[in-house]
């Protein structure tokens, strides 16, 4: 008899194969095939919350799937008309900067460089995440992030190699805000999450009051599985559109190969497990959103293991060894 997907996370857990696990969603189909909460220290950013009980109705940190999510943002924006076009010039949207803009080697940037994450600039985001060495928080330091990140060196042509980069996202945030003419959490809200009919959203800022694009987004598990299921759904819920079907499949497209040789398309990972196709969110802790097709499977799983080498293992534990057995 096959085990059951919550009796065979419970088995991993007791075996201690699941260290740091908060929550875990998943569903098939429209039916939910497994919900779990767990208890463990968690912290809102930085700032520590202590020991937690995690329920359905608790938010959680979901560090840079926010990346991805900005990205759907991003292409509802593009459908609306109100943001620049992949192959339009980046510099071109930041005229405070005309000298910027003047430099040969930076007018060659387009908005596709921010999304693939292939701008050519010198940023790092290797050291913690508590430490100015790191790129992201020196941006958010910065008296003015979008000048930090454009001002960067120019290390190679944009468009040649993919570097994780925070930077790009909040260039994307930028584009959006000023597009609309909204907030980006305000623009989210009302284009993304209240279609969806999810209401308890919070999306965190920095010192100067601008929403972290990168990693600022809590949300429920349930909520960013449900994110997962219209992916899934083409775009569309309930029948009705809310992200293009067109950005979708530009969005899911590879475009540039990882460090670990994986695939990014705009803002997403694309992989495959099992020889099944991937796509996914990653956030920092063990924070991911996994998106499988062929299953009509969406997981959204929120774990603790901040700024570990193997923060990964947990998430894919639970896809690999608990949903994937059951349900391929």
């Amino acid at each position: 008899m096959t085990t059951s997907p919550g009796d065979r996370l419970a088995e991993l857990a007791r075996a201690g194969e699941l260290p740091g696990l908060h929550a875990v969603v998943a569903v098939r189909g429209g039916r939910t095939v497994l919900e779990h909460y767990g208890v463990g220290e968690d912290f809102r950013w930085g700032d520590a919350l202590g020991e937690l009980a995690f329920d359905a109705g608790r938010r959680h940190d979901l560090r840079s799937v926010t990346k991805s999510v900005t990205a759907l943002v991003y292409g509802i924006a593009l459908g609306e008309g109100l943001v620049p076009g992949p192959d339009e010039p980046l510099l071109r949207s930041f005229p405070r900067y005309p000298e910027l803009a003047a430099d040969p080697a930076r007018a060659r940037l387009t908005v596709e460089h921010a999304l693939t994450m292939s701008l050519g600039l010198e940023w790092n985001e290797d050291p913690p995440y508590d430490s100015p060495a790191n790129a992201e928080i020196a941006m958010e330091l910065a008296p003015d992030r979008y000048r930090y990140v454009l001002e960067l060196p120019v290390v190679e042509p944009p468009g040649t190699r993919w570097t994780y980069c925070g930077g790009a996202t909040a260039l994307l945030g930028h584009l959006i805000a000023e597009g609309t003419g909204r907030s980006l959490p305000e623009y989210a809200r009302a284009v993304l999450f209240s279609p969806l009919g999810i209401d308890d959203v919070e999306w965190m800022a920095g010192a100067d009051g601008v929403a972290s694009a990168a990693s600022g987004l809590r949300l429920t598990p349930r909520a960013l599985a449900r994110i997962g299921e219209l992916v899934l759904a083409g775009g569309a819920w309930d029948g009705r559109p809310v992200v293009p079907a067109d950005w979708l499949d530009a969005m899911l497209r590879p475009r540039l190969e990882t460090d670990w040789g994986g695939r990014y398309g705009y803002h997403w990972y694309l992989e495959s497990v099992d020889g099944l196709r991937m796509v996914a969110g990653f956030g920092n802790g063990g924070q991911r959103l996994f998106v499988l097709p062929e299953l009509d499977l969406s997981v959204a799983v929120t774990a603790g293991n901040y700024d570990q080498p193997e923060q990964w293992r947990t998430p894919m534990t639970v896809l690999g060894q608990v949903l994937l057995p059951a349900l391929a």
